[in-house]
């Protein structure tokens, strides 16, 4: 039997929420999703996901996944509402305690983690110091920018500061209460 529209934009949309979250990488993800809109059967589809995790009447939705992988962030990081002048800068609270270094990229191993395709998956190194913080770009495919400058090697971040990863903008603020 064919495949409709709708079966192949279910598997299309499953492809994207597991390539977000770091379970494919951009190889995988584009074979895929060739073979998705090449398809002729609706048989085909079901092999293009079946290695990956499959959702439960119960399970996260994809905004739900997303949800639970900032709750498993090590640090504490905040995000909050776009500025309203600022077209999509989010605030990026520098992280309380004691730790001393902060990963940041789209693998969910990462201490801040940021589900977008510009993002590298390993992308940045944010480190404590007696005299403050350092940013550092860890070789990042589309780099990461502090107040529009492209970070080479490692530099001192403040709050106030504009730091971008890839496409994504944050205002750097201080912890609450530090």
């Amino acid at each position: 039997m064919r495949a409709s529209d709708a079966e192949r934009d279910e598997v299309v949309g499953k492809l994207k929420d597991e390539f977000a979250v770091g379970r494919l990488s951009h190889d995988t993800f584009m074979y895929r999703m060739s073979a998705v809109l090449k398809s002729r059967h609706k048989g085909d589809l079901p092999a293009l996901v079946a290695d990956l995790p499959a959702e439960t009447p119960g399970s996260a939705a994809p905004a739900g996944r997303a949800a639970a992988l900032a709750g498993r962030l090590r640090a504490a990081w905040r995000r909050s509402r776009p500025a309203a002048l600022g077209g999509g800068v989010l605030t990026l609270e520098f992280p309380r305690g004691t730790g001393a270094v902060f990963s940041i990229g789209r693998h969910n191993s990462c201490d801040l983690v940021i589900a977008n395709m510009t993002v590298s998956r390993m992308h940045a190194r944010l480190e404590r110091t007696p005299d403050g913080w350092l940013l550092t770009d860890l070789s990042s495919t589309n780099g990461t920018r502090v107040n529009g400058w492209r970070v080479r090697g490692q530099i001192p971040v403040r709050a106030g500061d504009l730091v971008s990863f890839g496409d994504v903008q944050y205002s750097l603020t201080a912890a609450a209460g530090a």
